[in-house]
């Protein structure tokens, strides 16, 4: 007998922590879950921590009837205190932990929503705002500290979700978290080249149809709290795009437009089906053809493999996602998560999104710079 699609719940608000919300639907949605991301607002058009824009798929009103295996909440603010004060959330979430089916909360939704709510009552309590540990289960309810941790809460809720062989066979080997690979190497740098500048650094970021949310979302966020201009460009149709994973991701504009101005470093989410969207937009490679010469570039998973194939990786050491390593020319960095040379940056995947973005601020802003970032997240760097 075909075991029952699992089906899981992701209310967000303005001001959510976007990081956690992409997180949370790529990994269940990698597990094989029905993701909702269901909106407490009266807009669908979400604007998330860092200025990240999502469409939700639904109104909460919609799932006051349905039945979930899990419910769970991301952070930020001011949208946990939002989450909070949604009557029908609320409703739903409480009857959700009467019927002892799985709940989460992450950053600073445990203390603000579930303690407000009176459902953590004898829970043992991780949030980031009270904390006691990284992650804490405590009967069905699981809650931990925030943006970079949220990979591992989300791996922590999946294994009871799906069950151990899921996580060890599919999600571990997909979203390459640190550590899921005892012999690889944390991060390797060739032909050490300056990428420093003395003003705020302006970032291109493109995207399509099936790139993947954690490599756009984490980057972005990353970069916009270190203070850099970053700009979000569809190279679709539309400003709109459904990443890998089933987020709904509003671009800043059309890559059209995007190639009048100038950028100090264009960074390509993977995603194997975004990737090749990506190359075969003839817009953006012409300007990353331009800005090669002389500026510095970046890539994660499958779209080091599409600059590969573009020439763009020519001479350079690169890492890519354990799937497509025997697709680069060179292979002998893809044991590592983050790779630099010259003026080249790679990483292998979703896991070390966040590895990879710090790396750039480390680059471009200094060491400083880089620890206070990812110290606001919870980050342990390098």
């Amino acid at each position: 007998m075909e075991t029952p699609q699992k089906k899981v719940l992701v209310p967000i608000a303005f001001g959510s922590e976007g990081i956690e919300v992409v997180t949370l639907v790529n990994v269940f949605s990698k597990g094989g879950a029905l993701v909702t991301v269901a909106s407490v607002e009266q807009d669908l058009q979400i604007e998330c921590s860092s200025r990240v824009k999502l469409v939700a798929d639904t109104f909460i009103s919609e799932c006051e009837s349905q039945i979930f295996d899990l419910l769970v909440l991301p952070g930020g603010m001011p949208g946990s205190e939002r989450l909070r004060d949604c009557k029908v959330l609320r409703k739903i979430t409480e009857a959700h932990a009467k019927e002892g089916r799985l709940c989460g909360a992450v950053g600073e939704a445990p203390s603000v929503v579930l303690e407000t709510w009176g459902l953590l009552k004898g829970c043992q309590l991780s949030s980031a705002v009270a904390v006691d540990s990284s992650i804490q289960v405590d009967g069905m309810v699981t809650t931990s500290q925030g943006p970079a941790l949220t990979l591992d809460f989300a791996l922590s809720i999946a294994e009871r979700l799906f069950g151990k062989k899921m996580l060890d066979e599919v999600l571990l080997r997909s979203m390459v978290p640190r550590g899921w690979n005892k012999c690889e190497v944390a991060k390797e740098e060739y032909n050490v080249d300056d990428w420093s500048l003395q003003y705020i650094p302006q970032v291109l970021v493109p995207i399509a149809n099936g790139s993947d949310e954690m490599e756009i979302v984490v980057v972005v966020d990353v970069l916009r709290r270190a203070k850099v201009n970053v700009l979000v460009a569809s190279v679709e149709d539309s400003l709109e795009i459904v990443a890998a994973r089933g987020t709904k991701i509003l671009a800043d504009q059309l890559i059209k437009d995007a190639i009048l101005s100038n950028y100090d470093l264009i960074h390509l989410p993977g995603g194997w089906y975004g990737a090749q969207k990506l190359g075969s937009s003839e817009q953006l490679i012409a300007l990353l053809r331009e800005h090669a010469e002389s500026k510095v570039y970046g890539a994660i998973c499958a779209s080091a493999v599409m600059l590969d194939t573009k020439g763009l990786l020519k001479g350079k050491k690169a890492t890519t996602h354990p799937h497509y390593s025997s697709k680069l020319s060179d292979q002998s960095s893809v044991n590592v998560r983050v790779v630099i040379d010259g003026k080249v940056i790679t990483s292998n995947g979703p896991g070390s999104a966040m590895e990879y973005a710090v790396s750039i601020v480390e680059k471009l802003l200094g060491m400083e710079k880089a620890n206070h970032i990812s110290e606001t997240m919870g980050f342990s760097y390098p």
